[in-house]
């Protein structure tokens, strides 16, 4: 019975040997995995986009203004000069937090009489929300202190007010925050799980010969591929978008049309890795491994649950090679900040491109030849 057992695992040990691409999936893409994640894995928010709206640009203002930059939380990108323009950066989604300083901020200071700051604060996204409502607290108060301790201030005052607005997510609404993300995540794995077994099925069917023999281009025939798995796909979309807004009571504040136009952009980019899966595979088992590899990043760097800015710069990259990554920003920013076509073309720009790279590997990759 030994000897038995000891040939059933010498045969199996040389199958193992003789697939490395299955070893390598088994061993390496975990270890792999863990490192990355293990570093994404971060809810500490540092370098928070902010942008600056100085209307006293004296000394104590900019004081204050450097006490935000110097903590470590908040990252200037961009000052401006109007409340118009400090609107439109939080809508496109170009900074979570906009500082504005009235004209009489450093009078109001030197002068002994409270002196308050207006924080506006991304909502859509509720963890980075509350570090910043927090972290700006926390800064106001400490500058209050420091004035307290001058010759300026008397024990009885708090010289420096911040009064926060959080926009599009007023009440920080987990849900409004963790559904749309979700729903992006959930249709890219559904996307790529239904074309990942496209090309497989066909190859351990033995089907793969009579559709290389047909009078169709390999790109009609990866097309073809794609547009019934489309059908199902907006389909599906439908459905959990009518749950997202009656279900779980998100209120969607953007333009369903522009909504629909972007997802068919994802949907051809999703559909497209599915494919290219197909034809890197051999088994419907390495497919799914395959898939796998590309899910897991999808949910962890992708900003569904960990804020992409608390990650270090070469997770953060990765996860722009993540196309949920871009497709979840869509998402949140017509839901949450009713953003528009142009505050969000270069996201959909990214995945027609995506889609259009992936789609042409997976063509020279199906070495489909004429009859």
């Amino acid at each position: 019975m030994l000897k038995g057992i000891s040939s059933i695992v010498y045969k199996e040990t040389i199958h193992i040997v003789r697939d490395p691409k299955t070893l390598f999936l088994v061993l390496l893409i975990p270890v792999m995995q863990l490192v990355i994640f293990g570093y994404a894995v971060n809810i500490d928010v540092r370098d928070i986009e902010t942008v600056v709206y100085n209307l006293d640009g004296r000394r104590e203002s900019r004081e204050f203004l450097d006490s935000f930059a110097h903590s470590g939380y908040f990252k200037f990108v961009e000052t401006v000069a109007s409340d118009e323009a400090l609107m439109d950066r939080l809508v496109r989604g170009r900074a979570k937090v906009g500082l504005k300083l009235a004209p009489d901020f450093s009078d109001r200071v030197l002068r002994a009489e409270d002196a308050t700051v207006q924080v506006l604060i991304d909502g859509s996204d509720s963890t980075v929300a509350m570090q910043a409502l927090n972290v700006a607290n926390e800064i106001a108060l400490r500058r209050s202190v420091a004035l307290m301790a001058s010759e300026i201030r008397s024990e009885a005052d708090l010289p420096v007010e911040v009064r926060s607005r959080v926009l599009f997510n007023p009440n920080l609404r987990t849900p409004n925050f963790m559904v749309p993300g979700l729903l992006g995540v959930m249709m890219q794995i559904l996307t790529m799980l239904l074309t990942a077994f496209a090309i497989v099925r066909e190859k351990e069917a033995g089907t793969l010969e009579q559709l290389m023999v047909t009078p169709v281009s390999r790109t009609g025939l990866m097309v073809g591929k794609l547009l019934p798995y489309s059908v199902i796909s907006v389909a599906e979309i439908l459905c959990a978008l009518t749950i997202v807004r009656y279900v779980f009571s998100v209120p969607i504040a953007g333009s369903l049309w522009l909504l629909s136009g972007f997802t068919l952009v994802f949907l051809f980019t999703a559909l497209g890795m599915g494919l290219l899966i197909s034809t890197l595979a051999t088994t419907q088992g390495q497919a799914l491994q395959l898939a796998v590899t590309v899910i897991m990043p999808s949910m962890v760097l992708s900003g569904f649950i960990f804020p992409q800015e608390s990650m270090p710069y070469p997770i953060y990259w990765l996860g722009q090679l993540v196309p949920a990554t871009y497709f979840i920003r869509i998402l949140r920013g017509i839901i949450l900040r009713d953003a528009g076509f142009h505050d969000l073309w270069p996201n959909a720009a990214i995945l027609a491109a995506m889609g259009l790279l992936v789609l042409s590997i997976s063509t020279n990759r199906f070495r489909k030849t004429a009859a």
